[in-house]
């Protein structure tokens, strides 16, 4: 596929024999810059969440701002960047882009920072750049509601959501949220306690006023919109809650609950707004309904197939108005572990993490494999018609798929859903920078992304890349994000090992700090 697609770009740019004009210039993407922290340290993974799957790199919209969260990041306060003895404390990093430099801006602690609260494992920015959300989802506070008493931590993994916002440069925390029913302490006190992990994936819609929360151990066995939440029958079933904000502040607004609640499902594990936060995507990636298709029968018969939910609001209030599955979806292939959304809402992209095809390319029809145990890993894409239904429009694997190689552990879909990036962070090819060599498994996890484009619903393959220092390990595309146009790119690499030197500049081949993390930046033009 590569093959054909860079004689149809060497057609585009020179024309044919016949001398043909082309008709339009593709867009060249280069490498421009590598970020590190003020204050890189071993283990701090500087540009990925808590998790293999955090997202904690976003840009906003207008391309001005960059916050990057790193969750082990250990100082005990914000006056002391240098201080170690908050292990997992969790600190986010914000940075201004300068006339295409980009510069730090901001190094940000939340008002009660703990051990192992795993601040900055989820990271949301407004399009101004001017509202970030932050959550740190170890958080042990058993409070509930917006701005309580801190002073609390009995509630181990409750979890907690923090938003900031910027005045002329300075920032500053302006609520801290919990959930309205946190958790529960267990019946016996020598049971562990059971926190619902609030803020395990947020989003917050363009204009910073809407938020959506996702606690994916919570254990309501509710359905729908505003159900109980006092019902603790699923374990780990998973919510959403939505906030916004008045001219008095954050305040809760409801609660989404899957139409088919189910203990384990984990629903919430991953969310996505449209730009006017009236359209939200929702992953489930255990759940457990049995066939392919759009708001298909939603049984427990076919374990860990995943799933994804959207849910409008409308006149009179939140409503789910799908459910969706991949076309060659099977058991245990955990769609919707990542979904995104464009800025309009009609395009929907969800992977399916460990889907074991070998297949490659662009729609390709592949074997029943659910045996296979591979997690290649596959990304399906969905767009709703004008009458309001979703259907598949492509399935997409890497050009180079490989085993265990997680292609889709991050996507990003431009707003205006032609273009789309995928991550695959446990690729393992040992080459460097743009289109480099795919065909060999020299490095282990060393991580890749993939550029795709799509004209008149075809989708295809632009770009294969890496960091120009990327090695093994290193998990290049643990994280993504663009700006509006898709014109910037920042990939995290949450494994990169390089420290800085008294200049601030990258020492080529400098391995002295071991998962300190790193964000490269890209331009798309």
């Amino acid at each position: 596929m590569l093959r054909s697609t860079c004689i149809a770009l060497f057609l585009m740019i020179f024309g044919c024999s016949n001398n043909i004009e082309p008709t339009s210039t593709p867009k060249v993407l280069t490498e421009v810059q590598i970020l590190k922290a003020s204050n890189p340290n071993y283990g701090d993974q500087f540009g990925v969440g808590g998790t293999l799957l955090g997202d904690a790199v976003v840009m906003s919209a207008d391309g001005s701002t960059l916050a990057v969260g790193a969750t082990f990041e250990a100082s005990n306060s914000i006056s002391n960047q240098e201080d170690n003895s908050f292990y997992g404390a969790g600190a986010v990093y914000v940075f201004t882009n300068q006339g295409g430099n980009w510069i730090q801006e901001a190094y940000l602690k939340p008002s009660n920072p703990g051990i192992t609260d795993n601040f900055g494992y989820a990271v949301e920015i407004s399009d101004d750049g001017d509202t970030l959300v932050v959550s740190s989802v170890f958080e042990a506070s058993s409070q509930t509601g917006v701005n309580p008493d801190i002073e609390d931590e009995i509630l181990p993994q409750a979890g907690a959501v923090y938003v900031f916002t910027r005045d002329a440069g300075n920032w500053s925390e302006e609520a801290y949220i919990k959930a309205p029913n946190t958790g529960h302490m267990p019946d016996d006190p020598m049971a562990l306690s059971d926190g619902d992990q609030f803020g395990f994936a947020v989003s917050i819609n363009g204009a910073g006023n809407k938020l959506a929360i996702a606690s994916i151990t919570e254990d309501s066995g509710a359905t729908g919109v505003n159900g109980d939440m006092t019902d603790n029958s699923a374990v780990s079933a998973g919510a959403v809650y939505i906030y916004e904000k008045s001219e008095s502040g954050w305040e809760f607004s409801d609660y989404l609950k899957a139409s088919n609640a189910g203990g384990g499902d984990l629903f919430g594990y991953s969310l996505s707004f449209s730009q006017d936060g009236n359209t939200l995507a929702i992953g489930g990636y255990d759940e457990d309904g049995s066939l392919n298709g759009n708001n298909d029968v939603q049984d427990d018969d076919v374990a860990g197939m995943g799933a994804v939910y959207v849910f409008e609001d409308q006149a009179d209030g939140w409503i789910q108005t799908a459910y969706l599955k991949g076309s060659y979806q099977e058991r245990n292939d955990s769609i919707g572990v990542v979904v995104d959304i464009s800025a309009d809402g009609r395009t929907l992209v969800s992977a399916a993490l460990d889907e074991d095809s070998m297949m490659t390319g662009v729609n390709p029809v592949p074997e029943p494999d659910w045996e296979s145990d591979l997690s290649t890993g596959g990304v399906y894409v969905f767009v709703k018609g004008d009458s309001g239904q979703w259907s598949q429009e492509a399935y997409i694997k890497a050009s180079n798929t490989g085993i265990q190689d997680w292609f889709g552990s991050r996507l990003e879909l431009s707003p205006n859903g032609d273009e789309l990036i995928i991550g695959s962070q446990l690729e393992d090819s040992d080459s460097h920078g743009i289109e480099g060599d795919q065909s060999n498994d020299n490095a282990q996890e060393a991580g890749a992304a993939y550029l795709f484009t799509r004209e008149n619903g075809e989708w295809t393959q632009q770009y294969y890349f890496k960091g120009s220092n990327t090695e093994a390990y290193d998990e290049f595309a643990s994280t993504l994000s663009t700006n509006f146009d898709g014109s910037i790119i920042a990939i995290g690499a949450r494994g990169e090992d390089s420290s800085l030197a008294e200049d601030g500049s990258i020492q080529p081949g400098d391995n002295s700090l071991l998962e300190s993390g790193a964000v490269y930046i890209f331009t798309y033009n």
